[in-house]
């Protein structure tokens, strides 16, 4: 027997001891986790068993989270899992399936979800999952042709679209509403395209794009040819947010753009329907600049982010000639304005809060046995390989002047601060002492990020030296 078969067997006993009603509300709650792609460790584990114990009693229990998953397969590729209200062309919060999925039980298509879903759930029980796909493709041929139909009942009608968006209960609601519908009416040619396309595309260049827009043409071609130009656009703009998904560099995807153009004009780029490429891009940058801000409020690590508007601002910049007034441009120019207000910001008061927590303080301002604050010095040595980070990426983000003048602050306060920080800790006393040595302690980790490791073990090598003077020799530091 294997060390995870006992595990297993345990919680099998624990679970037989349930009651019914616990078993049901555990699996309705795995399963909305699920489908909000909260999926916590061992659960799929969990809900094996739970199911093992369901077949074995017989017990009924509604299982929201089968059909629904199995419903919103196709929707897979296309979710995000950003915040709900966000701006992105052809993406969909999977944090937003489940009140779609609720509207369409309750308010949609009622009956349809019920039945089916019942016959799905049964099917799948039995272990019959070509059943459960097969009436899952009917409950999305029903809801895609009701969701069409109910918005075009309150086209034209504000009032009408407020009250729908209302009843879907998410805050794009009816942008929510024609991805689901969109990327339902072309399941079958998106999984076939997403199936030939290479699962990963280092570099986008000339063979590639080639090989893509081959594969793109093709699933055109096998669209209905009664076909109307939306249905087409539509399957245009999914079928490359699949490409953008295998990209390596996902701003790479405006090179199918400008290939179809054969040019990086901007005019002749919008006349080809992969213009629309370059718009995805510029929606992608911008939400990309929202997730900064987020990531700078809640003081998070942000270096890999700014690398990735850093490129993707590159690359529009270097690969398309924006040079001249257009829609493209103007988006670009006020994206780099955000970023460079959000970093200003941040760069412009970090060495302030670098000052405030090393200043030299005299003895009698320091509480006995005090430290600084861990937090504080976290958030701080964050800032600092931040600022670091923004020389790497200064130009394109439109912060050259303000991170040399901060670079600078820091450097040169860091070289001399420490110095003085060296000469308290060794002056210190036993009260004292310990707050001393947390200065110079955040002093040598914002060392490390400024100048490099072998310059903060030196420092740190000082310390320990200043640590071991006798206590006779010490004196009192003074203000």
């Amino acid at each position: 027997m294997t060390s995870g078969e006992p595990t297993v067997e345990r919680l099998r006993d624990y679970l037989r001891t349930l009651k019914p009603e616990a078993r049901a509300l555990l699996i309705a709650e795995l399963e909305r986790g699920m489908l909000r792609g909260e999926q916590a460790a061992g659960s799929e584990l969990i809900l094996a068993e739970l199911r093992r114990a369901i077949r074995e009693t017989g017990q009924p229990v509604e299982r929201i989270g089968d059909a629904a998953r199995l419903f919103f397969a196709p929707i897979e590729p296309f979710l995000v899992d950003g915040p709900a209200d966000h701006k992105r062309l052809g993406r969909i919060a999977r944090m937003s399936l489940e009140p779609i999925w609720q509207w369409l039980a309750r308010d949609l298509i009622p009956a349809e979800v019920k039945m089916i879903g019942e016959d799905v759930n049964r099917a799948l029980l039995d272990d019959d999952r070509t059943k459960a796909e097969q009436l899952t493709r009917v409950l999305q041929d029903r809801a895609h042709q009701r969701i069409k139909e109910a918005v075009a009942a309150v086209t034209g009608d504000d009032k009408a679209h407020r009250r729908l968006a209302v009843q879907v209960g998410t805050p794009r609601a009816l942008n929510d509403l024609a991805t689901l519908s969109a990327v339902l009416a072309h399941r079958e040619l998106l999984s076939d395209l997403a199936r030939r396309l290479p699962s990963h595309l280092r570099s986008f260049e000339r063979d590639q794009i080639d090989g893509v827009k081959s594969m793109l043409e093709a699933a055109s071609v096998q669209k209905a040819p009664g076909a109307g130009a939306t249905a087409k656009a539509d399957l245009f703009l999914y079928s490359l947010r699949l490409v953008m998904s295998r990209l390596a560099a996902p701003w790479q995807l405006i090179r199918i753009a400008t290939r179809a153009a054969e040019s990086d004009d901007t005019i002749r780029i919008a006349e080809t329907p992969c213009a629309v490429a370059v718009t995805i891009v510029i929606g992608e940058l911008e939400s990309m600049v929202g997730d900064l801000r987020t990531q700078l409020r809640a003081h998070r690590p942000v270096t890999p982010l700014l690398k990735s508007i850093h490129d993707t601002v590159r690359g529009l910049r270097t690969e398309i000639d924006l040079s001249g007034d257009s829609p493209w441009g103007r988006r670009l120019t006020a994206i780099r304005t955000e970023v460079s207000d959000v970093l200003k910001a941040e760069i412009e008061t970090t060495p302030g809060r670098v000052r405030r927590l090393l200043r030299p303080r005299p003895a009698k301002e320091i509480v006995a046995g005090s430290l600084l604050d861990a937090t504080d010095v976290g958030d701080v040595e964050m800032l600092v390989e931040f600022v670091g980070a923004c020389r790497n990426y200064a130009n394109e983000l439109a912060v050259n002047e303000a991170t040399t003048r901060s670079y600078s602050e820091l450097q040169l306060y860091l070289e001399s601060g420490a110095k003085v920080l060296l000469d308290a800790l060794r002056q210190a006393g036993d009260a004292d002492r310990p707050f001393r040595q947390s200065q110079v302690d955040a002093a040598i980790r914002f060392c490390r990020a400024v100048f490099g490791a072998d310059y903060a073990g030196l420092l740190a090598k000082a310390a320990e030296i200043a640590l071991q003077v006798p206590a006779a020799e010490r004196k009192p530091v003074r203000a």
